[in-house]
């Protein structure tokens, strides 16, 4: 092996170690930065082969063409028509990539392109969890847009844009404020400023109740059980949400969060004034849905887009579509 075989055969020992230490839960994987530092890795290898190896390549085989006609000269020279060497095919093993570019540099352009539309266009996501139901069901992948609320550079998260500020109702993906290498969405209910309060199951922003209408009960395929279902209109989004009437309304485990001084718990739920530069966000599966009542406000600094539509869901193709 050459030196490049070796380094190349480290680095993509080092990339697929960390993706199956991170599979098999050793460490806490972070995608962005897998992605961003493969495309910085084989686009040093792009260039290296764009501007030395392929370079160096061809004037080895411009050598065996130079070599081919001096021979032939020759040849013809000496009354020989037969030449006894495939110079095409020598070029050709010459000229051919190697393994370790075609692993490397080969894959860059695509390896690019995904990392750019990830970062400041589109992500899909998988919907893990029934927190969102009946908006967005387990199984669900969606596309989130990434530059409404402002363009972030990747891995830092760092807002290079401004874009337009969440507004309530919004479905938001963001990370998740206990554990920020994780994604959690929800949907906004209360803007820097509001006062949120959820009580006996009833949401009121800025001492307005929410306008509620009952829908027909919601039939939930993997409890197997209906559930009460009602349309609420936060902000100007129409949405569907559940409630489940044998939970009690009290608010239980919430943990000791940023701004809790904020929050006033009771029996009957929680009321709480968004500080600034901040969201309160709630599943639409209120009675099961780990959020912001738990854990607390999402920073500006976590956000990561905005949710807007299923691409797919193998179990249902007509889940395919935009939703609010």
């Amino acid at each position: 092996m050459n030196p490049m075989q070796i380094l190349t055969s480290l680095v993509l020992a080092a990339f697929v170690g960390y993706v199956g230490a991170w599979y098999l839960g050793a460490i806490e994987g972070n995608f962005a930065l897998l992605l961003f530092l493969a495309t910085v890795v084989t686009g040093a290898y792009w260039l290296a082969e764009r501007f030395y190896f392929l370079p160096r390549r061809r004037r080895a085989a411009q050598a065996i063409d130079d070599a081919a006609a001096q021979r032939r000269t020759e040849l013809d020279r000496m009354g020989i028509a037969k030449v006894d060497v495939d110079v095409e095919e020598a070029k050709g093993r010459i000229l051919m990539q190697p393994w370790w570019l075609d692993w490397t540099a080969g894959l860059f352009p695509v390896i690019a392109i995904v990392f750019l539309l990830r970062s400041f266009l589109f992500e899909p996501f998988k919907i893990p969890s029934g927190s969102m139901i009946p908006t967005l069901r387990v199984g669900d992948l969606i596309l989130v847009n990434k530059f409404t609320y402002g363009i972030r550079l990747p891995v830092i998260n760092k807002k290079i844009t401004e874009g337009q500020a969440p507004q309530r109702g919004d479905v938001m993906v963001f990370r998740y404020p206990p554990q920020p290498s994780m994604d959690y969405i929800k949907r906004v209910v209360g803007v820097p400023g509001d006062e949120v309060a959820y009580l006996n199951k009833r949401l009121t922003v800025n001492g307005t109740p929410v306008p509620t209408t009952a829908l027909p009960d919601f039939f939930d395929e993997d409890a197997m059980r209906y559930f009460k279902q009602f349309e609420e209109q936060v902000g100007d989004r129409r949405h569907g949400v559940l409630n489940n009437p044998d939970v009690p309304a009290f608010v239980q485990g919430a943990s000791d969060f940023k701004f809790r001084g904020n929050c006033r718990y009771s029996v009957e739920g929680v009321v709480c004034k968004v500080p600034e530069g901040h969201y309160f966000m709630m599943g639409d599966n209120r009675d099961n849905s780990l959020d912001s009542r738990y854990w607390g406000f999402v920073p500006d600094a976590n956000i990561v887009g905005k949710a807007f539509f299923v691409w797919m869901n193998f179990g249902d193709l007509r889940r395919i579509g935009p939703f609010q």
